[in-house]
């Protein structure tokens, strides 16, 4: 925000008859040509009151005095609690001036529609300079998700960065998104606070990428939020990583959008695939199968699984990692054979889930918060000293004991599920066990599709879950497994004639 006083023998007010509409015009004009701050504080002095250019999302821009910018953004929120304001938009954003009870009306008419036309005018400048700085944003974007780091470094002014914490939105104006985001932001390649933000629309996508030196101080995040709020954007956030782990972030931050809903716009990569759960887990015999399960699979095999899994299927997979279908299924196929394992099988997604965000130990940690490092021999070591063969890890379909039928893991589960009625709960799991599709379950329960879908409905209203979260429903399988009782079968669904199911 910026904030700027006229003083001098040009500060006279509307009450020196030397003020005519021309003087008013012309001192106006003569603060354009300096600059916005400026023109704002001029039309402050000729009202004698306050100016504020107030934007919905970014905050006070200009405001003259300093003190007044808050209460102006709230005028220009809410215009009805402040009639003594005059308003008017500009730019993009809103002009709000308070003018003194003695200033006559037409004077500030006069004032208020000159600035705001001023303002115009300079936005329209500014626009065909954004226009050129946005090209140029996108293409260092696009070297950055090439690995062309230190071309990118080498091009803003901001010295020592080395992380970035990056955004992947969509929804159904990004273009205007991207207007908005961009002004509230103001990026500039000479940095701002140690860090810089490059934003740019990449395949249809809003991409915000912040490079910074290790840490953020939340600033992008927030306008982020608020945009996408406004604009009704979800987005995927990853971060932050090393620069060279931009092609990654990438990747992760679309996976984590696929968990993003109305009322949860913005889902970090690492708050999705069981999270929740892991930390409850003994850490021992945990880590220790997870290493061992995900011995096999290269760290490039990992991210892969970690991607499907997030996203629920192979062609979302392919979207955000920027490859063919036809690539990512044929190399699906290599890691399934890995394994030994049948990756649409919902236990083995649930159980890889859950391996992958096993926490990290000293030895063989990849870096990336994962469990399985490549070191194979150290894995097989501790294959067999869990009872393996040797070079035969554990496969994924089952978990040995002692780590998903502990007390904490029963409470967790049941705190999750428990409060399903019955015939909702093996509506579910068998919903889940034909990978979400309700024809299938429909007919292995002998109901209706119509009325799988309500009752498919009514787990979601209960639960609070997102069920077309792939995420969600590896974590709903594991806690359906951990509570299953015997009465958990589509056969024991009381009947009534035909496929008309009888609640009792």
């Amino acid at each position: 925000m910026s904030t700027t006083h006229t003083t001098g023998p040009d500060a006279a007010g509307p009450g020196d008859r030397r003020v005519t509409p021309e003087a008013v015009a012309g001192r106006l004009l003569r603060a354009a040509t300096r600059s916005g701050a400026q023109l704002v504080s001029e039309a402050a002095v000729l009202v004698q009151g306050a100016a504020v250019l107030a934007d919905p999302i970014a905050g006070a821009v200009y405001s003259t005095p300093a003190a007044a910018a808050a209460d102006g953004v709230h005028a220009a929120a809410h215009p009805q609690e402040h009639p003594h304001h005059v308003q008017r938009p500009a730019a993009g954003a809103v002009l709000v001036l308070h003018p003194a009870p003695t200033v006559p009306a037409e004077h500030v008419g006069l004032v208020v529609t000159t600035t705001a036309a001023l303002l115009e005018v300079r936005g329209q400048r500014a626009a065909e300079l954004r226009a050129e700085q946005m090209r140029l944003h996108t293409t260092l974007l696009r070297l950055l998700l090439a690995g062309h780091t230190t071309s990118v470094t080498n091009t803003v002014s901001a010295d020592g960065l080395t992380h970035v914490t990056l955004y992947r939105l969509t929804g159904p104006d990004v273009p205007t998104a991207h207007q908005v985001l961009w002004r509230a932001a103001r990026p500039s390649l000479a940095g701002h606070g140690g860090s810089c933000a490059l934003i740019g629309e990449v395949d249809g996508e809003l991409l915000v990428a912040e490079l910074h030196h290790g840490s953020d101080d939340g600033r992008i995040l927030r306008l982020v939020s608020r945009v996408s709020e406004r604009h009704g954007l979800l987005a995927g956030l990853a971060g932050p990583v090393p620069l060279a782990e931009m092609h990654t972030a990438h990747a992760d931050a679309a996976a984590a959008r696929h968990s993003a809903t109305p009322a949860h716009r913005i889902v970090p990569a690492d708050a999705v695939g069981t999270p929740q759960l892991a930390r409850l887990l003994p850490p021992g015999p945990y880590t220790a199968w997870a290493r061992s399960v995900l011995s096999p699979l290269t760290r490039e095999h990992r991210h892969l699984l970690l991607v499907r899994l997030r996203t629920g299927s192979a062609p979302r997979a392919a979207a955000a990692l920027g490859l063919s279908p036809g690539t990512v299924r044929t190399r699906l196929r290599g890691v399934a054979a890995l394994l030994g394992a049948d990756l649409d099988d919902i236990t083995v997604q649930a159980h890889l889930l859950l391996a992958l965000r096993a926490p990290t130990r000293g030895d063989g940690d990849d870096g990336n918060g994962q469990a399985g490092g490549n070191d194979r021999a150290g894995d097989n070591g501790q294959a067999r000293s869990n009872g393996h063969e040797r070079g035969r890890p554990p496969r994924p379909q089952t978990l040995p004991g002692g780590i998903l039928d502990t007390d904490v893991a029963r409470t967790w589960a049941v705190g999750l599920v428990g409060g399903l009625e019955p015939h909702l709960r093996i509506a579910l799991a068998c919903w889940l066990r034909h990978h979400a599709r309700t024809a299938p379950a429909a007919s292995e329960l002998h109901v209706h599709r119509t009325t799988l879908t309500v009752w498919l409905t009514q787990c979601a209203e209960r639960l609070g879950q997102n069920l077309t979260d792939a995420t969600v429903r590896a974590e709903l399988h594991l806690a359906l497994r951990a509570t299953a009782k015997d009465g958990d079968d589509p056969r024991a669904l009381p009947r009534r004639g035909g496929r008309t199911y009888r609640r009792v």
